[in-house]
């Protein structure tokens, strides 16, 4: 059976902190999509269910793409689709809605829900990950102008933003030489991060420009890569608010 899955996480309004509420599944063959909730969604009083997908204990299925998230891809009759496809290297990948959802977190402006895929070991047997460059539109001119300067493969390095009064374990991107801040790694990936940090060393967790997009929106400009070993007790998006609750 081949089965793709990725998780929703939601932002507390009021102690903005993110979370996993949810987990979506395909089944490729059968072309059945799956949605649960996870017990994420019941550590907030704040997170209320998604219409019509009300009952938190219930498992939902569709031969059709959940309205949720269908509504976060950018329909195929839009001009700039394709261009949209080589923004994120998708071109020939399989479960194009996954990926698409995966690749750019189905972000929306003023939204509070990004979709993101859970990190398997490559061929190698390492952690990696590609993952856009978060905040950039907030940094200023400067920021995107260097965005702008970096190849392929240059080396980024992870900064700890300790000031941040919203989440302890934020991280920022910078540039090397001249060096300079361009963006955040995604909230729902820096928890991952931290521990690989911990465990592995700094020097030993990499992370390079994968592509840059010159004429893309600031979103979507920058996609990086992060690869490290894989620790024998490390278990990415592990945890009790990852768990099922159907």
């Amino acid at each position: 059976m081949k089965t793709s899955e990725l998780y929703l996480a939601w932002e507390d309004p009021t102690e903005h902190r993110w979370m996993p509420v949810g987990r979506l599944t395909i089944d490729s063959e059968k072309g059945v999509y799956r949605f649960v909730y996870t017990k994420g969604a019941r550590s907030s009083p704040n997170f209320l269910p998604f219409s019509p997908m009300n009952d938190l204990s219930v498992a939902y299925e569709s031969s059709n793409l959940f309205p949720l998230f269908a509504n976060r891809l950018l329909q195929e009759s839009r001009p700039e689709y394709k261009k949209h496809l080589e923004w994120l290297g998708l071109r020939g990948r399989e479960d194009r809605n996954f990926v698409m959802l995966a690749a750019t977190g189905g972000t929306r402006e003023t939204d509070t829900l990004e979709v993101f895929q859970c990190p398997l070991r490559n061929g190698g047997g390492k952690y990696e990950v590609r993952f856009l460059s978060h905040g950039l539109p907030h940094l200023g001119k400067h920021a995107v102008d260097r965005v702008k300067q970096l190849r392929v493969g240059d080396r980024l390095f992870l900064m700890p933003d300790i000031q941040n009064p919203y989440d302890p374990e934020a991280l920022l991107l910078r540039s090397d030489d001249p060096k300079l801040i361009i963006g955040y790694c995604p909230r729902y990936l820096t928890h991952d991060f931290n521990e690989l940090l911990r465990k592995c060393g700094p020097c030993k967790v990499n992370v390079s420009v994968e592509r840059v997009n010159a004429d893309a929106p600031l979103h979507l400009k920058l996609v990086c890569k992060l690869v490290s070993p894989w620790p024998d007790d490390f278990r990415p998006c592990s945890g009790e608010m990852y768990e099922p609750m159907a």
